[in-house]
């Protein structure tokens, strides 16, 4: 490892053994990465540097920034964080907002400032920040005025969350205010590039959350990987999509990515299907990120996407049906791209272009990657066979802290979860979670982390949630209750379980379908069967 520019030594301190962590893999020219690296440098002062600032850079509905305005708020936002707030590098900085360019431009000031940005879900909750919070020993925070109500809560539990700004705040303490006395000259604090930069929060199968870590050289490899190879965007191309920034999927696609090559990129902070629309009209918009649901909606509007500008159409996030392929190639003429990566990972790994599409298949290992599919001992299946999905690259896991790192990473291969069967061909072809992560609508979401919330509820004596096939969402998370004696198993209760849920965790978790039961399906060690639940 290089010498840490961090003063803060939590994140180094807290990575898994070496022992423990993948194989990382260099081999393309354009990973061969100096030791020194801030990955602010490389995707946005350089374009300053070398005469493109004026060129559009983040656009949003009313608001459009240059690449030097990007900057200039940047090196604000950067000199607050440490003039102000006492930031020194490698102290963990939360993020909270809707996609929005403040957003934006507060993730490249923790960058530029050699901090760690903990980019937080905008429907989290105060108990799911909280747990945040403690696991990543957070300290400081930038937030977005709107969502202000579940921060603050936070902060009342978490004394050691002791720097905290608000943007979009008109208030003299607000963080614009601080912005305008601040320098828009700020030197970036000279990082190695394996210091990290990133923890990317993922609630895993237990609902207990894990940070994942990532480098600054992390950034940039994902940059090299698959944009130039199977995504090819220009400068002039203009970035829309669904996903927050939050989510690595939303971070690559709708900031990294773009920058990386120049483009401009549209922040909208609803991205609904009719925002999309409506945004693709109003911007020009030619790449498009969002998840097959989303696509399976706006396929309506075929006639009016053909008079479009858009070139570009990525699924991510959950598995994409062969019937929405057909159904948006007939809508639009738009072949979509699409591909499988994860919060460990990073981004993207295994994808394909518009040409090497084939229904079905997610597609090959990205250049800069290699995949297989193995069995539970390690061993490579022959084509054909469903199994463990198991794959090496520039990026890898690496959680902090956290003994569930011995169980993703194994013999330097990382295991992501997925099962899956590879053809003749080297095509991959997704089959299912090996866990009980439930996916729905482009959301990870963890079976027991819903129970807890629905264990709360006084009229609940046991619970098991599963997630069942979905044609619009993929899945639903439904819920199997056992209510206790005296309480009325009917439709008002089954409101009132899904009310107390969306109170007690993000919204997009709560149990669309609940069945109440007279019990649950255990072992006789009273291990619960979800299995059972699910072919029920």
């Amino acid at each position: 490892m290089h010498a840490s520019a961090h003063v803060d030594t939590f994140a180094r301190d807290h990575l898994p053994p070496l022992a423990q962590q993948p194989t990382y893999l260099f081999d393309l020219p354009q990973l061969q990465f100096p030791a020194r690296l801030n990955c602010a440098t490389e995707l946005l002062d350089r374009h300053v540097r070398e005469g493109r600032g004026a060129r559009a850079c983040i656009r949003a509905p009313g608001l459009a920034w240059s690449y030097a305005e990007l900057q200039d708020q940047a090196n604000r936002i950067a000199n607050v964080l440490v003039q102000d707030m006492g930031l020194v590098p490698g102290n963990r900085v939360l993020l909270r907002a809707p996609n929005n360019p403040m957003l934006a431009a507060c993730w490249f000031a923790v960058m530029k400032a050699g901090g760690i940005a903990v980019a937080t879900m905008p429907l989290l909750r105060a108990k799911e920040l909280k747990a945040i919070v403690e696991i990543g020993q957070v300290t400081h925070a930038l937030c977005d005025a709107a969502l202000a109500e579940e921060l603050r809560l936070t902060v009342q539990e978490q004394p050691a969350l002791r720097a905290v700004r608000y943007f979009h705040d008109d208030g003299p303490d607000g963080l614009e205010a601080a912005m305008a006395q601040a320098s828009p000259h700020f030197d970036n604090v000279d990082t190695a590039a394996d210091d990290c930069c990133i923890f990317g929060f993922t609630s895993g199968t237990t609902g207990v959350p894990k940070a994942t870590m990532h480098y600054h050289r992390d950034v940039m490899a994902v940059c090299a990987c698959w944009p130039p190879h199977l995504l090819r965007p220009q400068p002039d191309d203009v970035f829309i999509g669904s996903p927050p920034l939050a989510f690595t999927f939303g971070l690559g696609g709708l900031l990294l990515f773009p920058l990386a090559v120049g483009a401009s990129t549209v922040l909208l902070e609803k991205a609904g299907p009719a925002q999309l629309l409506q945004g693709i009209q109003d911007f020009g918009a030619t790449v498009l990120f969002t998840a097959p649901t989303s696509y399976r909606q706006l396929a309506a509007q075929g006639a009016l996407l053909r008079t479009a500008r858009l070139r570009k159409c990525v699924s991510a996030g959950e598995v994409l049906p062969a019937s929405t392929r057909a159904l948006w190639k007939e809508a639009t003429g738009i072949e979509l791209i699409d591909g499988i990566g994860a919060t460990e990972m990073l981004h993207i790994f295994i994808s394909h272009d518009e040409a090497t599409a084939r229904p079905g298949a997610t597609g090959k290992a990205v250049p800069g990657y290699r995949a297989k599919v193995v069995d539970d001992n390690g061993r490579e299946l022959p084509p054909g066979t469903v199994g463990k999905l198991a794959v090496q690259g520039p990026t890898g896991c690496r959680y902090l802290a956290d003994a569930r790192q011995q169980a993703y990473v194994k013999d330097g291969w990382n295991l992501t979860g997925d099962a899956y069967r590879m053809d003749a061909d080297g095509y991959f072809h997704y089959e299912a979670r090996t866990d009980d992560m439930i996916v729905s609508a482009g959301y990870n979401i963890a079976a027991p982390e819903v129970e807890d919330a629905l264990l709360a509820h006084p009229a609940v004596a046991e619970c098991a949630v599963v997630g069942v096939p979905d044609e619009e969402r993929g899945q639903i998370v439904k819920a199997y209750v056992v209510l206790r004696p005296g309480q009325a198993a009917d439709a008002a209760m089954v409101r009132a379980l899904q009310d107390f849920v969306k109170q007690t965790v993000a919204p997009y978790k709560y149990p669309r379908a609940i069945a109440f039961t007279g019990q649950l399906p255990r072992t006789q060690t009273g291990k619960l069967q979800r299995f059972k639940l699910r072919d029920a």
